[in-house]
């Protein structure tokens, strides 16, 4: 009942958030990687200890590839990324950061994209949000088909939308930050983590949303007279141990993935994080006020 009365804080807090996040991506954009725009990508380590930047950074404008970024990764290594590279091209690097041989350098991975078909996959990738986003709000407005009062079952979809671009637009614009100032590219993964994020975000809504439409029927049953406003408190308490719980198992198992796991889930794993806390957070103090207000605006 609380975050009812409250929901004006609520509300507020995420919108402070949500602005605060379109503001990271107007001014620093998003800086996509070579899935999206087509290059090359060469992660190498050294088992006898790494050389300088400036040498790895001499060695590569020697070689004149044009353009290239190098950022340093782990305790040993570097990830190279520069236009697309063939199979000639990319020995020739890993020769060239042996430093005849002095060092010994082990290509950890190595991936190429074209620039057609990286512009493919950004135009995929936006369409499939799209269709997501559209097949949920179908989806609750034919599951609440028979929930008419006090707020329509088209509007329940319409919260769950509110709900979902606050759970993705809280990661896109911790990701813009960080693609500015750490350098970070936004892969496929990270789509696949949004993708993530809006199933299990809705999911966990519907569950709220499902806790309301069984009060509401309840009381048609009983003939009671309790508010919406009620209604919608008692079903958030109802549903308070169950959203807390999958959440946290949840989270913990991303933190384990974050820390543990390897370099190419590591991004993935905190967009996933960011993603299921604004989830949680959407579901309880944002989603069900909404409907609150909904329902207060139609009397």
């Amino acid at each position: 009942m609380k975050i009812i009365k409250y929901k004006k804080i609520f509300l507020s807090i995420s919108l402070v958030l949500v602005l605060a996040s379109f503001l990271s991506i107007g001014l620093f954009g998003l800086k996509f990687g070579i899935d999206f725009t087509g290059g090359s990508i060469l992660e190498v380590s050294y088992s006898d200890g790494r050389p300088e930047v400036a040498e790895v950074n001499s060695v590569l404008n020697e070689l004149g590839l044009g353009s290239v970024s190098l950022r340093v990764a782990g305790e040993n290594s570097y990830i190279i990324r520069t236009k697309f590279l063939e199979d000639k091209d990319r020995v020739s690097i890993i020769s060239a950061l042996s430093f005849d041989n002095q060092k010994n350098v082990i290509e950890e991975r190595f991936n190429s994209v074209g620039p057609t078909v990286g512009s493919e996959l950004k135009r995929k990738a936006y369409v499939a949000i799209v269709i997501v986003i559209l097949a949920i709000i179908l989806f609750i407005a034919f599951a609440f088909r028979h929930v008419s009062k006090p707020v329509s079952s088209w509007k329940y979809g319409l919260v769950a939308i509110v709900a979902l671009i606050h759970d993705i637009t809280i990661p896109t614009g911790v990701f813009a930050l960080l693609g500015k100032f750490a350098g970070l590219e936004l892969d496929v993964l990270f789509v696949m983590a949004l993708l993530a994020i809006l199933g299990y975000s809705v999911n966990d809504t519907i569950v709220v949303f499902d806790r309301v439409r069984e009060n509401l029927r309840h009381n048609q049953e009983v003939r009671s007279k309790e508010s919406f406003s009620d209604t919608v408190g008692k079903s958030l308490d109802q549903t308070y141990a169950r959203s807390f719980n999958v959440s946290i198992t949840t989270f913990i198992v991303l933190l384990s993935l974050f820390l543990f796991g390897g370099a190419s889930t590591t991004y993935f794993a905190l967009a996933m994080m960011i993603g299921v806390a604004a989830g949680t957070y959407s579901s309880l103090f944002i989603a069900s006020p909404l409907l609150v207000i909904l329902g207060d605006r139609i009397k």
